[in-house]
């Protein structure tokens, strides 16, 4: 089978890997789509994020879709032929924070496409994929484009969570990449009263607006259009900042109103924080790091059409033009979310 692997900054090659055959508990899955993802641009451009590092060539991908070809033993529910969305989390179920119910800050996790460890945790961008049972997740009646798309909706649904109480609230989100348009999406579901996005990029806010968002506001050319929201104290109630920078987090900071919620999504480099601004307004500073139970969720919301992210699907290009793919993702004024159509 072909896989897409990166060997180093803009290293990207199509290899051909072994298959494998799906042992008790697992299936055998031929992938449909792959989205590529922030964390797979990074290890593309610049060969890893922060302090995690490329150490041997990977396989990318985790956002993924496909149809079940072969069952191994002791697997109930799932049928060959069957869409699946496929969960790329899957925490030992062992250790104390599986054991507390925290499975996303699994000490033993295995997520595709993942340098953080050592051996690298190779990812699902792959013709053929085994995966375990629990990963998979029914997704008839989606397409596989949309079925792929869980997995970003899910960080997002998980991101809502974190926020707590969502009715009736202000929200800004900051950034509107696929993640700050999702949340857009997740936030609205959930009963936000009103939202506000910002970004660099027209393309990125028109997507934003299309996503439900009130009011889009481009930094870039107006850097202080969010300082009427700062009078006051403040304006909104909370703030899902998406981009990672600290320029960002500092300005919706000012924009919060006292009391308000922070939801770091958005990862990077470390950050300066308004330390001081956090005291003086007595916000609250919470992290929002991947997801676990909220995977089927995801699926289950989009199945139902409560939440529909198929307008963010902007290219869908062969599995050969994979290195066009992650050209095009990487550049914002043309793309929202691309992905790779593997079959």
């Amino acid at each position: 089978m072909r896989a897409v692997v990166i060997h180093a900054p803009k290293d990207l090659r199509i290899e051909e890997r072994e298959a494998g055959a799906p042992g008790p508990g697992e299936v055998l899955v031929r992938l449909a789509a792959g989205g590529v993802c922030g964390s797979d641009l990074h290890y593309y451009n610049h060969g890893g994020f922060g302090a995690v590092r490329l150490k041997e060539p990977m396989i990318l991908g985790h956002e993924v879709s496909g149809h079940v070809e072969a069952l191994g033993e002791a697997v109930e529910g799932l049928a060959p032929g069957d869409l699946v969305a496929i969960s790329p989390s899957r925490p030992c179920g062992r250790c104390r924070y599986c054991a507390e119910g925290l499975r996303n800050h699994c000490l033993n996790m295995r997520f595709y496409g993942s340098a953080m460890p050592f051996p690298h945790i190779q990812g699902a961008f792959r013709e053929m994929l085994v995966a375990d049972a629990s990963q998979c997740v029914k997704a008839e009646g989606l397409a596989p484009g949309v079925a792929a798309m869980a997995e970003p909706l899910s960080v997002c649904l998980h991101a809502a969570r974190r926020a707590g109480e969502l009715l009736g609230r202000k929200v800004l989100v900051t950034g509107c990449g696929p993640i700050g348009a999702l949340s857009i999406l997740a936030a609205r579901r959930a009963g936000a009263a009103e939202i506000v996005v910002t970004d660099l990029s027209a393309a990125a806010l028109a997507h934003g607006l299309r996503a439900g968002a009130d009011r889009a506001v481009n930094v870039a050319e107006a850097p202080e259009a969010l300082a009427p929201y700062s009078a006051d104290k403040g304006y909104f109630d909370v703030l899902f900042e998406c981009t990672g920078a600290p320029q960002a987090l500092a300005a919706g900071i000012a924009a919060l109103r006292p009391r308000g919620v922070i939801v770091q999504v958005g990862l990077g480099g470390d950050m300066n924080v308004p330390l001081q601004a956090l005291t003086a307004k007595e916000l609250d500073l919470r992290g929002a790091f991947r997801f676990h139970e909220e995977f089927p969720v995801a699926v289950r919301l989009m199945q139902a059409g409560l939440i529909d992210p198929a307008p963010l699907i902007t290219h869908t290009m062969k599995l050969e033009d994979a290195e066009e793919a992650f050209l095009a993702a990487s550049d914002r004024s043309r793309a929202m979310k691309t992905q790779i159509a593997f079959a």
